[in-house]
């Protein structure tokens, strides 16, 4: 490998082209005075959808090829294509409490309030082209779970935007099937815009940091190494890929660094600490003959998805107006291993929204091509609120699957509830929701472990700010992908007023 250096002439380079990092690129590039650089580590596919893996635009399945580690720890996965996350997520978009923006606001300021965040998650709507759940993808299990919501007394809501408890159906970026990723909903349009770069196959390293600037950022591609420049640097390459980049420059905890054989530049203890993601524990029930027969024709007919449900529900540990489970009713192919033809999976999901627990991001070593140790924690709160909280929503997946419309269509499994298992089994039954925030955690000036303040600045250095999920605080009762659309929405606005 041979190491060039490039003035690019850029005004902003965009580290990171997930799903806020082709908001920003896409909303900053509207001036045709100001020139962008979008870096991507993983492929970019283009413009034209017929280009791109069948994988990655099918809306069924949750595709594993283009992402960082394969045949790795679920909680490990993280996507590496233009895009990002939405290129190989459920498609799904829910929106959190007012509770949630109460503790965003707290540490953030004004501008993350529900009131000052909604023309953005409107706007994040949009441009996304969600839509609601169409008929005709409801399966029978879908259909009865919506009942069984009902029969419970969970009032209907909006799962998309501002609300209460109840029951519903998420917005959808997929149509018939297809997905429509961030990429094309963001940079279509922008791609003809002479002054928008996207280089993909890049691999950020490493910012360089002196006298408490960034002057210049070192991209690692086939071709070589490459040290981009420009006015503003915008980090955006997610809660597991930013804290990296970060740590890799000598910002974060320096004895941490120290022992990974990076120098460090600047003491910021917060940097890769706050990881907050949501875990889940699956109720297994057994499918009756009759509902793996449907299951089975809606699979040919090509409509068949393993969830289209919904339930946010309130444990007894949860704020007046807020939620803090999510109760996902399942039934299609695993979503691990396999089954027999004409044979499926079926149960209910309960995900722990709003955890105490923390985990952590940290260097294995300044290689940028090694993996990261990340340790989620999940269910590790000294208190025990978040097992309490998860037995809590085990408890309401039970009744669920106990009403008339789902108990005719699964039993439950043999042997023991989750809900009753000792501590340290059910911990071991624990999955993810694939919504990890926080290792760049925005808070007041007076708090030693924020890393941003309110407008994605990194405390101690000019000219670099993050903009991902990294810098929320605390995960907000939803999927988080709504929510990332329009906090870079939100700061994209801010960088242009």
């Amino acid at each position: 490998m041979t190491d060039t250096a490039h003035a690019t002439g850029h005004d902003v380079v965009v580290l990171g082209g997930g799903v806020a990092g082709c908001v920003l690129a896409a909303r900053l590039s509207e001036d045709p005075g100001r020139s962008v650089c979008l870096v991507e580590a993983g492929r970019d596919y283009g413009p034209r959808r017929q280009d791109w893996p069948a994988k990655l635009l099918d809306a069924r399945a949750l595709p594993r090829d283009h992402v960082w580690e394969r045949h790795t720890a679920a909680h490990r996965i993280r996507a590496r294509v233009l895009g990002g996350s939405s290129c190989v997520n459920g498609c799904w978009h829910t929106w959190g409490s007012e509770a949630d923006h109460a503790e965003w606001a707290r540490a953030g300021g004004p501008r993350w309030t529900a009131a000052a965040m909604e023309p953005f998650r409107e706007r994040a709507a949009a441009r996304m082209g969600l839509r609601p759940v169409p008929e005709h993808e409801h399966s029978a299990w879908s259909e009865a779970a919506l009942a069984a919501a009902r029969s419970l007394g969970h009032p209907e809501v909006d799962m998309a935007a501002p609300g209460g408890p109840g029951y519903g159906t998420p917005l959808l970026n997929a149509v018939d099937g297809v997905r429509a990723n961030a990429a094309f909903a963001y940079l279509e349009q922008a791609r003809t815009r002479p002054n928008l770069t996207i280089l993909d196959r890049a691999t950020v390293d490493r910012l360089t940091v002196r006298g408490g600037r960034v002057h210049g950022v070192d991209v690692v591609m086939d071709q070589g190494r490459t040290t981009l420049r420009a006015d503003t640097y915008l980090l955006a390459s997610g809660t597991f890929g930013s804290p990296a980049v970060l740590l890799r420059s000598g910002i974060g905890p320096a004895d941490d660094l120290a022992r990974s054989g990076v120098r460090p530049v600047l003491d910021l203890p917060g940097v890769g600490a706050n990881l907050t993601d949501q875990p889940g524990v699956f109720l297994p029930l057994r499918p009756t003959p009759g509902l793996n027969a449907r299951l089975a024709e809606k699979e040919a007919a090509g409509d068949l998805y393993v969830t289209r449900t919904l339930i946010r529900a309130a444990s007894p540990y949860c704020p007046e107006g807020a939620w803090d489970l999510h109760i996902n009713p399942v039934a299609g192919p695993p979503l691990f291993g396999a089954l027999p033809p004409g044979q499926y999976e079926a149960g209910v999901a309960t995900f722990l929204m709003k955890p105490r627990s923390r985990g952590q991001v940290r260097l294995r070593s300044a290689d940028p091509t090694a993996g990261l140790d990340l340790d989620p924690a999940f269910l590790s709160d000294e208190d025990g609120h978040d097992l309490a909280v998860l037995r809590s929503g085990l408890r309401m997946a039970e009744e669920l699957a106990a009403t008339v419309p789902l108990k005719s269509l699964a039993a439950p499994a043999e042997g023991p509830s989750p809900r009753e298992l000792p501590d340290q089994e059910l911990r071991g039954r624990v999955g993810t929701y694939w919504h990890p925030v926080g290792t760049c955690a925005m808070g007041a000036p007076d708090d030693p472990y924020a890393v941003v303040d309110g407008e994605g600045r990194v405390r101690g250095v000019s000219g670099l700010r993050v903009v991902d999920a990294s810098i929320l605080p605390t995960v907000p009762a939803a999927n988080t992908q709504l929510p990332v659309l329009a906090t870079a929405e939100m700061l994209a606005a801010a960088l242009t007023a």
